[in-house]
């Protein structure tokens, strides 16, 4: 008997991930999958390597287009991908998942040549994110228990823009995912509202 939680994840990476990735020339499930692997090659934890693989799993349960930033709208995917995540894993996977996007604005706000690397749909979804952080903003960022994880999330999601790169594929990342998901969560049906 499969996971209903595995099968709606390999779902939403096989069939909703087609989508072109922002204005990059790749598309959304090797966005992720070049994500994850860059995770696993840099042999970091099962939690980081599923928050890679998952980072943008919100511009996949949205209905807002594919690239919603280059019609002025932040889709906050980072918040509805955390929501959606939320039901079956804990802080270590939806964390990072939820501070990807910040991560940007401090690494913006902290590394002086951080913006001059972002790729044209990073700095057109800055602009709408709230731009580089403040201090304040930056002190609070580096508060959080999960900032370093978001923060290492955030360098494997820039470069994790190669067009065809060949990457392992999403039944290869499937048991990571299994390892991590929590037991006696939310029902699958939940995380789909």
């Amino acid at each position: 008997m499969t996971d209903p939680r595995l099968d709606r994840i390999a779902e939403l990476l096989t069939l909703k991930a087609e989508g072109q990735y922002g204005l990059s020339t790749i598309n959304q499930r090797q966005h992720a999958l070049q994500a994850a692997w860059l995770a696993e090659k840099a042999g970091c934890p099962d939690s980081l390597i599923v928050a890679s693989l998952l980072h943008d799993i919100g511009h996949m349960v949205h209905n807002l287009g594919d690239n919603p930033a280059e019609d002025g709208v932040d889709d906050r995917h980072e918040a509805l991908g955390h929501a959606f995540l939320a039901a079956w894993f804990g802080p270590d996977v939806t964390e990072p998942v939820r501070l990807h996007v910040a991560a940007k604005r401090y690494l913006c706000a902290t590394e002086s040549d951080y913006f001059s690397q972002l790729s044209r749909d990073s700095v057109l979804s800055l602009s709408l994110q709230g731009g580089p952080m403040s201090a304040e903003e930056v002190a609070a960022f580096d508060a959080i228990p999960q900032a370093a994880d978001a923060i290492q999330l955030r360098r494997f999601d820039e470069q994790a823009k190669v067009r065809e790169l060949q990457t392992p594929t999403v039944d290869y990342f499937l048991p990571f995912v299994a390892r991590c998901i929590q037991v006696n969560q939310r029902d699958p049906q939940q995380a789909q509202q």
